[in-house]
């Protein structure tokens, strides 16, 4: 299978796009273009599994349009929206932020669906898809270093009481350096898909490693690049994968996910 990360920026672009006249003036621009661009990316690389990130879900960018909903009408896939502001967020009450959200597209069965919004940080949803031999978790993680590792120990909550192997994927905004998630990594007992630490931001001269896909040890990696596209600030992850097949059906557990919703 093929799973594929994406920090879409709303389809404000980069470059020039993203910083002219003035920095990040790309995102009060009509993003109709660059998303059909990001389109025709997705389409070329064939996913069976897209996380994206930074989704506009209805503003005046997007021609009053859900982004994820053109793109999955596009591919004929399921998709997954939430807004990734809570719903007592001052956040919800500004136009343009109270669009913003996250999505999962999926050429896949669903077993069920699930948004828990974790207690603390701005950006702090959490999607989770329950596949018929994985669970996904997409997430966005917060700015603030210190919300950041408060965020991490919810999540590894929310892993711990999944029912199949679990994919991790997101932009964690790791600004300290990627050594901020090895506790968490090693409590969840995870691994990452990307075996060199090649890094995703900026795309224009990848520098830095934001983006990441975590996975069960039962979950084998077949392939894995970063493509220097440049049609967000963050370039994409691609990431092909195998599940070892379970001698018997996994074992169900009891749910305890809290702030789900």
């Amino acid at each position: 299978m093929r799973f594929l990360l994406y920090n879409i920026a709303y389809g404000a672009g980069a470059g020039a796009r993203l910083h002219f006249p003035f920095p990040f003036a790309g995102h009060l621009k009509s993003t109709g273009k660059n998303l059909g661009n990001i389109l025709d990316f997705i389409q070329s690389v064939a996913p069976d599994i897209v996380g994206l990130v930074e989704v506009d879900s209805g503003s005046f960018r997007s021609g009053r349009d859900n982004q994820a909903e053109i793109i999955a009408d596009q591919l004929d896939y399921h998709h997954v929206f939430e807004s990734k502001y809570f719903e007592r967020s001052v956040v919800q009450r500004l136009p343009v932020l109270n669009k913003q959200g996250n999505a999962m597209l999926l050429n896949k069965n669903v077993r069920y669906t699930r948004f828990h919004y974790l207690s603390v940080g701005v950006k702090r949803l959490v999607i989770e898809v329950g596949l018929s031999d994985v669970v996904v978790f997409l997430v966005h993680l917060s700015l603030k270093y210190r919300h950041r590792q408060y965020q991490l120990a919810e999540l590894y909550a929310l892993i711990r009481a999944a029912d199949r192997p679990v994919i991790v994927a997101g932009d964690f905004n790791t600004f300290w350096g990627s050594k901020e998630l090895q506790l968490f990594l090693a409590a969840a007992n995870l691994k990452t898909a990307n075996g060199q630490g090649e890094p995703s931001y900026p795309s224009r001269s990848p520098k830095k490693q934001l983006d990441f896909i975590f996975h069960s040890p039962e979950i084998q990696t077949t392939g894995f690049e970063i493509p220097p596209v440049r049609l967000s600030d963050h370039a994409p992850l691609i990431w092909d994968f195998e599940v070892a097949a379970a001698e018997e059906d996994w074992a169900p557990r009891l749910w305890a996910a809290g702030g789900s919703r």
